[in-house]
C-alpha cells in the first residue's frame, strides 16, 4: 500500500504539501495539487482515516442505536441513515438494543470509546444516565422515533395523532363501536403517545376506552398475540384491534387465525407502522404509515449540522393512514380519489 511518502515522491513535493492537497488547503499551487491528485490516482493512495483522526478529532463517523433491528420499521431507518451520511461524507456504526435498556448503554458506551462524531438513539424503554451524561457532557446527539423527555436533545419523529384520529373515523364509518388498543411499553414515548391519541380520538365520538379493551404489549410479535387472546376470552370482545406497531399487529393475526376466525368477519385489525409484509397478508392490512426514509435522512441533517456548529433543528413530520381490508373495507372503494380525503387507498 503507498505511502504519503510515496506520493510526495511522485509527485515532486513535500510531505506538507500533500497532506494540504488532501485537505483541501487554499495555500498549495494549481500546478502541484495536479500533480498531487495524479500520483494519489497511480498509485492508489488512500490516506490513513486514524492518523487524521488524531490529526482533526473527527472520525467522520456516526452512530446509530436503534431498538430492534428485527422490526421491518427500523431497518428501513437504519438504511436511510446510512444512505443519507455516505452522502454527506459520513460513515454509520450500528447498534441493536434489542428493546433492552442495558444492552441499549453497552452500544452508546462502546460507540463513544469509538470517537464517534455524533450519536444517533432510538431509546429502549426508560431513561438512561449514560445519554444524560452524554448529552450534559455535550455530545453532539440526535434522537429519532422516541426521545427521552427532560433532555436538551432534538427529536425528528412522525406525529401520529392526526393519522389516529383518521383510524378511529375510518372505523367508526365502517360501524365498528367497540375498539380495542395494543399499547407499546408506557416508559416509551412511542408508547404512551399512541394510546393518549386512540383514548382522545374515541372521546370525540363519545366512546369510551375500557381497562378490558387496553393490552399491555412490549412491540414484539409475541405480546400482540397474548393480549389478543385476552380480548378473545372478553365476555364481549372487541369489534376493532389497533395494535401499535406492526409486530404485535402481526401475533394479532395469528391469535385470530388459530382460534378459526377471520379477519375482518370476526375481528377487524388495524397498525402503527405499515410495512410491505402488510401488502401480502391476507387481507392486507390497514396501517398507519410513517415517512421512514424521510425521518432517518432528516435526523442524519440534524446531527451534522450539530457536529459541524450550525444549529440543530427538531422535525415533526406527519404519519398517515392507509386503508386496505383488514377493517371491512369494500373493494368498491378502492378506486376512491385519495387527494380528496386524509385516508390513502390501496389496491391491494
Amino acid at each position: 500500500m503507498a505511502s504519503i511518502k510515496d506520493v510526495a515522491a511522485a509527485a515532486g513535493v513535500s510531505v506538507a504539501t500533500v497532506s494540504r492537497v488532501l485537505n483541501d488547503h487554499p495555500s498549495v499551487s494549481d500546478d502541484a495539487r495536479t500533480r498531487v491528485l495524479a500520483a494519489v490516482e497511480t498509485l492508489g493512495y488512500r490516506p490513513n482515516a486514524v492518523a487524521r483522526s488524531l490529526r482533526t478529532d473527527q472520525t467522520r463517523t456516526l452512530g446509530l442505536v436503534i431498538s430492534d433491528v428485527l422490526n421491518p420499521y427500523f431497518t428501513e431507518l437504519a438504511r436511510s441513515v446510512e444512505e443519507e451520511a455516505r452522502a454527506l461524507g459520513y460513515s454509520v456504526i450500528i447498534g441493536n438494543a434489542d428493546e433492552r435498556p442495558d444492552l441499549q448503554d453497552h452500544h452508546v458506551r462502546t460507540l463513544l470509546d469509538r470517537r464517534i462524531d455524533g450519536l444517533l438513539v432510538s431509546p429502549a424503554e426508560g431513561g438512561s444516565p449514560l445519554m444524560l451524561e452524554a448529552a450534559r457532557a455535550g455530545t453532539p446527539m440526535v434522537f429519532v422515533d422516541r426521545w427521552i423527555p427532560g433532555l436538551d436533545v432534538p427529536v425528528v419523529r412522525a406525529d401520529g395523532r392526526a393519522a389516529i384520529r383518521d383510524l378511529v373515523a375510518h372505523l367508526h364509518r365502517l360501524g365498528h363501536r367497540r375498539l380495542a388498543i395494543i399499547a407499546g411499553p408506557a416508559a416509551t414515548t412511542t408508547g404512551s403517545e399512541r394510546v393518549e391519541a386512540f383514548r382522545e380520538a374515541l372521546a370525540e365520538y363519545g366512546a369510551p376506552l375500557p381497562d378490558a379493551y387496553i393490552g399491555q404489549g412490549d412491540f414484539q410479535a409475541e405480546s400482540g398475540r397474548r393480549v389478543t387472546e385476552g380480548f378473545l376470552d372478553l365476555p364481549e370482545p372487541p369489534e376493532a384491534v389497533f395494535a401499535t406497531d406492526n409486530l404485535m399487529a402481526l401475533g394479532a393475526l395469528d391469535a385470530i387465525r388459530a382460534r378459526g376466525l377471520q379477519v375482518p368477519r370476526d375481528m377487524a385489525l388495524a397498525a402503527f407502522d405499515d410495512i410491505p409484509w402488510f401488502v401480502h397478508t391476507d387481507p392486507p392490512i390497514t396501517a398507519i404509515a410513517q415517512p421512514t426514509g424521510e425521518l432517518g435522512r432528516a435526523a442524519v441533517r440534524a446531527l451534522v449540522d450539530r457536529i459541524e456548529g450550525r444549529p440543530p433543528q427538531s422535525v415533526t413530520l406527519p404519519a398517515r393512514l392507509v386503508a386496505r381490508r383488514s377493517c371491512g373495507e369494500g373493494r368498491a372503494n378502492d378506486n376512491r380519489d385519495d387527494n380528496q380525503t386524509p385516508v390513502q387507498r390501496s389496491t391491494s
